[in-house]
C-alpha cells in the first residue's frame, strides 16, 4: 500500500481534517483487561506495549481530573445474554464477571469515582450509559486507548463521533494482536472519525501536562 498516495487522495477529498482537543476532556481505556493481555488467550502483536504507555496517560488524566471510564467484555455465568459478536467469536462467552481473564489489569486498576462500563459488543457506547455519563460531566473530546484498535477500540471512537464527542486516539496507547489491521484501522479513523496522535504529541498539547 502507498501511504502517501492515499493519503494524497483523502486529502484532495477533503478527508483527515484535524478536529482539535477542546475542554473538558475524558478518557476512555476500551477493554484492557488480562485476557487482551495473555497472547495464549485474546492477545498478541502490541497490546502489551500499548498497556504499558496507558499507565502514563492515565497517570495524566487523573491529575489532570478527567473523567475517566473503563470497560470490559462480561457475559452472564449461563451465556443468556449470548448475541451475534459472541456467534462469531464464541470463546467471548467466557469472559464473565469472576473470570479473571475479564478482569482490568492490574497497572490501570480504577480508582474510585472511574466509570467501569460491561459490554457484550464491541462498542462501549453501544447499550451503555456511556454517552449519558460524559455528557452528564460536560466532556466534548474523549481520548482513546485500549484494544483492539481495528475492532472494539474502532467500534467505539465511531460512536463516540456519532454522539457528538470529539475521538482522540492515542496511536501508542491501542494496540492489536496484528499489526496490519492495527496500522490500516488507524489511517482509516485519522481520515473520517477521529484525530490520531501519539502519546508524545498529546502530551505536547496538554496545558500542565
Amino acid at each position: 500500500m502507498d501511504m502517501r498516495r492515499d493519503e494524497a487522495r483523502y486529502k484532495a477529498q477533503g478527508f483527515g481534517t484535524e478536529m482539535g482537543i477542546v475542554g473538558p476532556i475524558g478518557l476512555l481505556i476500551v477493554d484492557f483487561v488480562n485476557g487482551f493481555a495473555d497472547p495464549e488467550a485474546f492477545g498478541g502483536g502490541n497490546i502489551g506495549e500499548a498497556i504499558q504507555r496507558t499507565t502514563v496517560l492515565l497517570a495524566t488524566a487523573r491529575r489532570l481530573g478527567w473523567k475517566t471510564a473503563h470497560s470490559r467484555i462480561v457475559f452472564a455465568d449461563d451465556g443468556a445474554d449470548a448475541n451475534i459478536f459472541s456467534l462469531k467469536v464464541p470463546t467471548l462467552l467466557g469472559l464473565t464477571e469472576n473470570n479473571p481473564l475479564s478482569a482490568i489489569v492490574p497497572e490501570l486498576t480504577p480508582e474510585p469515582g472511574e466509570y467501569v462500563v460491561r459490554k457484550t459488543v464491541p462498542s462501549a457506547f453501544s447499550g451503555t450509559p456511556l454517552a449519558a455519563w460524559y455528557v452528564a460531566h460536560g466532556v466534548r473530546t474523549i481520548v482513546v486507548a485500549g484494544c483492539v484498535t481495528s475492532g472494539c477500540v474502532r467500534a467505539s471512537v465511531l460512536d463516540a463521533m456519532q454522539a457528538g464527542f470529539r475521538p482522540v486516539v492515542v496511536s501508542d496507547c491501542v494496540g492489536d494482536r496484528a499489526i496490519g489491521p492495527h496500522e490500516a484501522n488507524l489511517f482509516d479513523m485519522a481520515q473520517k472519525c477521529g484525530d490520531v496522535i501519539d502519546l508524545a504529541t498529546l502530551l505536547g498539547r496538554l496545558p500542565n501536562s
